[in-house]
């Protein structure tokens, strides 16, 4: 899609958007997510405590959603019987040790939920399980349908009823129907996973539970992550130090970030289309479902940016790597004479080493952040972003003071952080302060699963560099280029095959992977 085509479909969907009649909990984005699953292998029932691996692998998702979350766990050997605990919250405030115990079985999924539209309330929490006739469904969803509308449609002509305006609700009752070949000798759930990629492209990674049996699913563009991890047996190792091939479960999640902390190494992602099995007896692939048209890959470049935990692996690449090399790349296109170089912790962090190396001016530390406040992207509320930003920084006045500083953060979405910062930096007496932001200016919304709802909301679309550095009191400021962010991102992929490399720009451009439906 070209781009001015792409401005024309973002402005007719936000117009369409603004003048229909419904709430915006059908219309807006629903989530940015965290997905896990677990399976044992060897023989059940199993020694390995599956609901407290999950628990601590959402632990390591919580930056990915701080509003919910919610465990299921199987036995494995009753089609009906799935034990379930959710609720609004974090982690360590949704799972006591009383819910834990009632957790026990020999496979799981568990996710932790950040709404954007959909209503943050118990009912939306997931996974959301239906009880079919063929027994209990559990699914857990990262992402958003870019064609939601007609998939809805679809589904309630069927004659099912959805509770809720979640995309993911939606999905666990289009799992439900028969694929169009039909079905001999019950429900065909590979192919019925088959089905509906084929009628939803994008976005979503799903993690799918049934009975003995976990699936795990990334849709064809890849534009959400999924990656799979295998559990050593502890002290298990060859004489090279590496671990043997023996394995006591799989595990898979949206990020690899967890895997070490729950003793599973990280092995691979689910690759662009791909279904897997996981059982007792291993995982197997058991799918591939194509992009239409031989479309390119379209992984959100924002996982980089913004969203990854930095020690999490995407495309053989480690995410800290990619944005230190983004500050490499900014500082070759952006630097200014200054005394230090620093950053708005922590996601700028890495770019503003890369940045340092690169420019050879010193890294030190400005800012430091109060752990115990949450990230304010992800929060619903613009107050309680504004309100966040008082109580999350203190200033490094002996580092600061006198000093022309350059600044890195890493995304600047709606303005409303780095002003107080910067503001905070002058009080410390910072002689000038310099942005330089590591990623492009955000131009258009997400329909994939990013809370980046309006382009009105965006402070790029209003203000150039020079009017915003004004309207935030900084001296100078400047983004990494489009181009620049995908040199950075695609520096460290061994892969160089165009058509096995691609990421989504489209808050970026305006470029969209698929046709938006609304």
């Amino acid at each position: 899609m070209a781009s001015s085509e792409a401005a024309e479909t973002v402005i007719n969907k936000e117009t369409a958007l603004t003048k229909a009649v419904v709430s915006k909990e059908e219309t807006g984005l629903r989530h940015e997510c965290g997905l896990f699953g677990c399976v044992a292998t060897g023989e059940w029932p199993t020694q390995i405590d599956i609901a407290q691996v999950i628990c601590l692998g959402l632990v390591a998702l919580q930056h990915r959603g701080q509003e919910s979350a919610g465990i299921v766990t199987s036995e494995g050997n009753n089609a009906k019987a799935f034990r379930v605990h959710k609720g609004m919250g974090m982690i360590n405030s949704v799972f006591s040790d009383d819910s834990m115990k009632k957790l026990r079985g020999n496979l799981g999924i568990g996710h932790t939920r950040y709404s954007t539209s959909a209503a943050s309330e118990e009912v939306n929490c997931q996974p959301f399980v239906v009880h079919t006739a063929h027994g209990a469904l559990a699914v857990a969803h990262n992402g958003e349908l870019v064609n939601c509308g007609s998939l809805r449609k679809m589904v309630l002509g069927r004659g099912v009823g959805l509770s809720t305006h979640s995309d993911s609700e939606l999905i666990t009752q289009a799992l439900c129907l028969n694929p169009p070949e039909g079905e001999v000798n019950g429900p065909d759930w590979p192919a019925r996973i088959k089905h509906l990629m084929q009628l939803a492209p994008l976005s979503y990674s799903l993690v799918i539970m049934q009975k003995d049996r976990i699936y795990g699913v990334r849709d064809p563009y890849g534009n959400r992550p999924l990656c799979i991890g295998k559990i050593v047996p502890l002290k298990v190792t060859n004489g090279d130090g590496n671990e043997g091939e023996m394995e006591e479960g799989w595990v898979i999640s949206s990020e690899s970030c967890g895997f070490l902390s729950i003793g599973a190494r990280y092995k691979r992602e689910v690759h662009p289309g791909e279904i897997v099995e996981m059982t007792k007896d291993g995982i197997k692939t058991i799918g591939i479902v194509e992009r239409p048209n031989a479309k390119p890959q379209a992984f959100c470049i924002f996982e980089y940016v913004y969203f990854a935990r930095s020690d999490s692996i995407f495309e053989g690449q480690m995410v800290y790597s990619v944005r230190m090399q983004c500050g490499r790349v900014l500082a070759r296109e952006a630097c200014i004479n200054a005394d230090i170089v620093s950053s708005v912790p922590e996601s700028g962090t890495a770019a503003a080493h890369g940045f340092s190396k690169e420019s050879k001016i010193p890294f030190a530390e400005v800012l430091c952040k109060n752990r115990y406040v949450g990230r304010t992207f992800i929060q619903p509320s613009t107050r309680l972003r504004q309100l966040g930003v008082a109580k999350k920084f203190g200033a490094l006045s002996e580092n600061v003071c006198g000093k022309k500083l350059i600044l890195i953060d890493d995304s600047i979405v709606r303005g409303n952080t780095i002003g107080p910062i910067i503001k905070l930096l002058r009080d410390a007496g910072a002689k000038e302060v310099h942005v330089r932001v590591a990623s492009p200016p955000l131009l258009y919304p997400c329909y994939m699963g990013i809370n980046i709802p309006t382009r009105e909301e965006l402070i790029a679309n209003k203000l150039d560099p020079v009017k915003l550095a004004r309207h935030v009191g900084a001296d100078s400021l400047a983004y990494l280029s489009v181009e620049g962010l995908v040199q950075a991102v695609t520096y460290g992929i061994a892969e160089k095959n165009a058509s096995k490399v691609g990421h989504c720009t489209a808050c970026l451009t305006g470029n969209y992977p698929e046709k938006l439906e609304w």
